[in-house]
C-alpha cells in the first residue's frame, strides 16, 4: 500500500483510472512470497523419508522481510508432526500457533495423546529438557520429535539432565515418512491418496499462523 501511495502521488491523480488499472495489473502479475507455497512431491526414484527431507528444506529457505526463517521452520514442522497426528487418530486436532507458550494454553507441551506429550522444536535445548522433566513427574510420557541432526544433541541433553532412557526422541522425517507407508498399506496406489490427506490437514492446522507462504501444494 505504501509503494501505491507513493507511486499514485509521483505518477497520477486519484482520477487518473487507465494509469491506476495498469498499476495493479502489473503489481498483481509480480510473484510474491505468499504466492510461492512448499511442494511435497513423491518421487517414485526416491524414499518417502527423502521426500519428507525435501519439503523440510524447502522450510529452511522460506524467507519473509516480516519473520525469521528459523521461525518459519519451527511452525511448518510443528504443523506438519499435527497433521500426522490427525491420520494416525483419524479426528482433527486444535491447531495452536508455534510461538504461542504451552502455559498460555495450559498444555504439557505441543500435543498430547493419552499420558504421551509431544515436543516439536528444531533446536532442542535445556529448556525443553526441563519441560520433559515436569511431564515425567506429572506420570506423563514425553515425546522429543526434531530433525534427524539434532536427534543425538536431544539424546545428549536428555542424558546430562538425567533422564538418559526416559525420553523418546525421534526424527521428524522418519516420523511421517514411516506413518505414510503404513497408512498406505504400503501400496503405491494408496501412497498418494496418503499424502493428499495429510497436506490437507497441515494446511487446516497452518493456517492458524496466518502466513501463506507457510502452506504446502501437492505437485
Amino acid at each position: 500500500m505504501r509503494a501505491y501511495v507513493a507511486w499514485l502521488n509521483e505518477h497520477a491523480s486519484a482520477n487518473d483510472l487507465p494509469q491506476i488499472e495498469q498499476w495493479w495489473a502489473a503489481t498483481a502479475g509480480r510473484t510474491s512470497p505468499f504466492q510461492r507455497r512448499l511442494t511435497f512431491s513423491i518421487d517414485p526414484k526416491a524414499s518417502l523419508r527423502e521426500s519428507v527431507s525435501n519439503l523440510l528444506e524447502q522450510a529452511k529457505n522460506i524467507n519473509t522481510r516480516k519473520t525469521p526463517r528459523s521461525c518459519l521452520f519451527q511452525a511448518v514442522l510443528q504443523h506438519l508432526v499435527g497433521a500426522k497426528l490427525e491420520l494416525v487418530l483419524g479426528r482433527e486436532i486444535k491447531a495452536h500457533g508455534a510461538f504461542v507458550a504451552d502455559s498460555v494454553t495450559d498444555r504439557p507441551g505441543d500435543y498430547r495423546v493419552e499420558d504421551v506429550v509431544i515436543h516439536v522444536t528444531t533446536s532442542p535445548g535445556e529448556g525443553l529438557l526441563r519441560k520433559c522433566a515436569d511431564n515425567l513427574e506429572n506420570g506423563l510420557r514425553p515425546l522429543v520429535i526434531t530433525t534427524f541432526r539434532n536427534v543425538p544433541v536431544a539424546d545428549a541433553l536428555a542424558e546430562n539432565a538425567g533422564l538418559a532412557g526416559r525420553v523418546e526422541v525421534f526424527d521428524v522425517e522418519q516420523f511421517v515418512a514411516s506413518n505414510i507407508l503404513e497408512l498406505s498399506k504400503f501400496k503405491a496406489a494408496s501412497r498418494k491418496a496418503t499424502v493428499a490427506d495429510l497436506i490437507a490437514r497441515y494446511n487446516r492446522l497452518a493456517a492458524c499462523e496466518n502466513n501463506p507462504g507457510i502452506l504446502i501444494r501437492e505437485a
